[in-house]
């Protein structure tokens, strides 16, 4: 079975950095596409960063140069660096499982972790 755990939010001041976790369970992290969602309050759901297997990555344009997607096959696990953050990160943030050829459909997610990002 398929678990995701997230791990690492909290508050940080604008500027500042926060490395995101998200531990693996039921799976290998290099057998499938992972990604990083948010979703800030009365906002759509926004992907921020994908990882194919092929350790190709993609970013949200709004992120870009800001954030790194990564993956330790070690730790089983799915990372996000976040620098240089802003008062407009603030979101509740997801990892989530994709498809094996290809990303979409995202059908197992994790129960979120919420960064603060305040001015």
């Amino acid at each position: 079975q398929v678990h995701l755990v997230e791990s690492g939010g909290g508050s940080v001041q604008a500027g500042g950095s926060m490395r995101l976790s998200c531990a693996v369970s039921g799976y290998t992290v290099s057998s499938a596409c992972l990604a990083w969602f948010r979703q800030a309050p009365g906002k759509e759901r926004e992907r921020v960063a994908t990882i194919e297997r092929n350790r190709r990555t993609d970013y949200a344009d709004s992120v870009k140069g800001r954030f790194t997607i990564s993956r330790d096959i070690a730790k089983n696990s799915l990372f996000l660096q976040m620098n240089s953050l802003k008062p407009e990160d603030t979101a509740m943030y997801y990892c989530a499982r994709g498809g094996v050829y290809s990303c979409q459909p995202y059908n197992y997610w994790g129960q979120g972790t919420q960064v603060t990002v305040s001015s």
